[in-house]
C-alpha cells in the first residue's frame, strides 16, 4: 500500500481508504439486513492489506454502520485514522452538536475521532447551520476535550462554494466527488491541497457505474485493463489527491481495489487523454438525446421526462445497464417523483418547451421498447 502526507495534519494515509456506506447486506426472513460478520471481516482484510483510513457516518447503512465499524477496529483502534460525520441534517440548535458527537463515539465504541465532519456541507448549511448555531465554535471545544483531532468537511455543491469553505480556515481536510466522468472540483481540490488541506475523493468508482467493463474504455487504452482499476489510477494520479474513498461492499472489492491502490501506477498521460477524449465523445452523444435542462418539466401527466432520459443515456450510451434499470424502476417512489415513460399520451407539451428541439415524444417511446423487456 502506497501511503501520502495528509495534508498539514502530519499524519500518512493510505492510497486507499475504506468507505463504510455500502457493507454488505444479507436476506433474512425479514428481508435484507446488514451482514455484520462479513464486514467486520472486510474491514479487518483491509486493514491487513495496508488500508488505515475509515470513513463512516451517522445515517449510512441505516444507520448501523457506526456501530459494525466500532465493532471492527475495536482491538485494534491505533491503526486506524477514523472519520465519520455530523448530521446536519439532524442539528436543529447549537447543543445538537454535542449530543450527536457523543452518541456517534458511543456508538463507536471509542474515545476520539480523528477526522470529524460536517457531513454534505453547501452554502446553504454552512449560513443556516454551521453559522447560524456556532458549531465552529462547538467543534474547537470538542477538539480541546480531546474528542476531534481534526475539522473536516464532506461536499456536494458548485466547486466555488468549496473555495469559500477552504477560506473559513477552519478545516484539516475536505471529502468531495471527482472521478473520470466528474471532474468538475479539479480546481477546487487543487486549491484545497495548495491550501495545506487533506484531500479525500469519494466516487472514485463513479458510484458503482465504473465498477463494470465498459469496452470502450478498455479501447481507448488499448489494452484490457478492468474499468474499477482505471478509475483508481485516473483518481490516484492527480497530484492533489490523498486518498482514493472507495465504498467496497464485498470482500472481492477490497482485495482487488487494495491491489490496484498498492500495484498499479498512475494513468499515463497518453492513457489519461484517451479515456478523456473517450468520455467527452460519449457526452457528444448524450448531449444529442438530452442535456438535462429540463426546460420540458412540468410534464402535464407527470412523466418524469428529464431523468428517464438520463436512464436511457446510461444504458445507451456510457453502458451502466445495472444502475440504469435500477433508477428506471425507482421511478414513482419517494426519492424519484414522477411517472415512467410509458405515462407519455403524445400531448406534445414537451416539444415546444425543449430548446434543443429533441423529438421527445418520439424518444420517450424508445424508453418505454428499451427498458420493458429489463424491469
Amino acid at each position: 500500500m502506497h501511503y501520502r502526507p495528509f495534508g498539514t495534519t502530519g499524519e500518512k494515509i493510505s492510497a486507499l481508504g475504506f468507505g463504510a456506506m455500502r457493507l454488505p447486506q444479507r436476506r433474512t426472513d425479514a428481508g435484507e439486513e446488514l451482514d455484520e460478520d462479513q464486514a467486520v471481516a472486510m474491514i479487518h482484510r483491509a486493514l491487513e492489506l495496508g488500508v488505515n483510513y475509515l470513513d463512516t457516518a451517522y445515517m449510512y447503512c441505516g444507520g448501523q454502520s457506526e456501530r459494525v465499524v466500532g465493532r471492527a477496529i475495536a482491538d485494534r483502534r491505533d491503526r486506524v485514522l477514523l472519520s465519520t460525520k455530523l448530521p446536519l441534517m439532524r442539528v436543529e440548535s447549537r447543543a445538537d452538536f454535542r449530543r450527536l458527537l457523543d452518541e456517534q463515539l458511543d456508538k463507536l465504541g471509542t474515545e476520539h475521532i480523528d477526522f470529524y465532519h460536517f457531513h454534505g456541507l453547501d452554502a446553504k448549511k454552512w449560513q443556516e447551520k454551521v453559522l447560524a448555531f456556532d458549531l465552529l465554535d462547538e467543534m474547537e471545544r470538542a477538539k480541546a476535550d480531546g474528542l476531534i483531532r481534526f475539522a473536516s468537511f464532506s461536499f456536494h455543491d458548485e466547486p466555488a462554494v468549496m473555495r469559500t469553505l477552504i477560506d473559513s480556515g477552519a478545516f484539516a481536510s475536505v471529502l468531495c466527488q471527482y472521478n473520470f466522468l466528474d471532474r468538475a472540483n479539479a480546481e477546487s481540490m487543487t486549491y484545497a491541497h495548495e491550501q495545506g488541506l487533506g484531500v479525500v475523493v469519494m466516487g472514485p468508482v463513479g458510484g458503482g457505474r465504473l465498477g463494470h467493463p465498459l469496452e470502450y474504455l478498455q479501447e481507448a487504452v488499448g489494452k484490457p485493463t478492468s474499468t474499477p482499476e482505471l478509475a483508481l489510477r485516473f483518481v490516484l494520479a492527480n497530484p492533489a489527491v490523498d486518498c482514493a474513498l472507495s465504498g467496497m461492499s464485498s470482500m472481492r472489492h477490497v482485495e482487488e481495489n487494495a491491489a490496484v491502490a498498492a500495484d498499479a501506477g498512475p494513468l499515463s498521460q497518453a492513457e489519461d487523454a484517451a479515456i478523456a477524449a473517450a468520455i467527452e465523445e460519449r457526452k457528444r452523444l448524450a448531449d444529442l438525446y438530452c442535456t438535462g435542462c429540463a426546460y420540458c418539466m412540468p410534464c402535464p401527466h407527470e412523466v418524469n421526462i428529464p431523468l428517464c432520459f438520463e436512464c436511457m443515456i446510461d444504458h445507451s450510451v456510457y453502458g451502466f445497464t445495472d444502475r440504469a434499470v435500477e433508477r428506471y424502476r425507482a421511478i414513482g417512489d419517494k426519492w424519484l417523483p414522477g411517472k415512467r415513460a410509458d405515462a407519455c399520451t403524445g400531448c406534445g407539451a414537451c416539444e415546444a418547451l425543449c430548446p434543443q428541439h429533441i423529438p421527445i415524444r418520439k424518444q420517450l417511446a424508445a424508453v418505454t421498447r428499451t427498458f420493458a423487456p429489463l424491469l
